[in-house]
């Protein structure tokens, strides 16, 4: 991935040409980047992108690099759209939108769905705006700067989705150091009980919803118990945990009837 992107080339040409020879300024611009990859600095700040579900999702220092687990909650609501009738045509919020991977991904698959987006970074949201742009689905996210549901108040949807901070006080000392030293900890964060974002987001769930409605959020995999209480506290219907691909407990879905 460094040597391809020092080059300039689809790295498929690394193999097609490779007697081809690096310059002297190529060769020092790659050590560089493997000094800076050895020291855990992510390889996709460094190159500058990522993929995330079939889209190249551009990034900076300012927002999280998009994970495979969190390619989950677009496949749920792609499915659930086109499976459940009251769904079609949906009026999405996507709280916490970083790079706007969920977003643009969402935009891409569903072309009757209109979405707002929100962060309380707005760098984070040029970010966001940029990769709406580059996958032509800018005329159909709004990105509004704020916390929580600040920047929806009294407006209602038929989805609310988020991968909020939700890791624990306790948690972090184990986060290995690509993550902890690089990505923003502002988006990784959650308190305590990794709750003090996904708490809130829960709990007001219910006066963002239309009816039907669904909430949609990423958590941690020690947090099922905790989340699924929290729900049937805020009067969220059928909440459940459903498992990533590597089988952890990982999103959160509820409905608003």
């Amino acid at each position: 991935m460094l040597l391809a992107h020092v080059l300039e080339i689809p790295r498929l040409n690394l193999y097609l040409d490779m007697d081809r020879p690096a310059s002297p300024l190529e060769r020092a611009a790659y050590r560089d980047l493997v000094e800076r990859a050895v020291n855990h600095e992510p390889v996709q700040y460094l190159v500058g992108h990522t993929p995330f579900f079939s889209l190249d999702i551009h990034l900076s220092r300012d927002v999280l690099v998009p994970r495979p687990c969190t390619e989950m909650l677009v496949e749920h609501v792609i499915r659930h759209t086109r499976q459940t009738p009251g769904f079609a045509c949906p009026l999405i919020a996507d709280i916490g939108t970083g790079s706007g991977c969920i977003a643009v991904a969402l935009a891409r698959n569903l072309p009757d769905a209109r979405i707002i987006a929100t962060d309380v970074s707005a760098q984070a949201l040029e970010v966001a705006a940029d990769n709406a742009r580059r996958h032509e689905v800018a005329d159909r996210i709004e990105f509004r700067l704020g916390p929580h549901y600040e920047p929806i108040l009294h407006e209602h949807f038929r989805y609310v989705v988020a991968n909020p901070p939700y890791i624990s006080d306790a948690e972090w000392a184990d986060v290995p150091p690509n993550v902890k030293d690089y990505e923003p900890a502002t988006a990784l964060r959650g308190g305590a009980d990794g709750l003090d974002h996904l708490g809130v987001l829960i709990e007001g769930a219910s006066a963002h919803l239309e009816t039907p409605g669904q909430a949609v959020f990423e958590i941690a995999a020690s947090q099922k118990p905790a989340v699924l209480a929290r729900a049937q506290a805020a009067g969220l219907e059928d909440p459940m945990v459903l498992a990533d691909h590597e089988g952890h407990p990982r999103m959160l879905v509820a409905d608003h009837d």
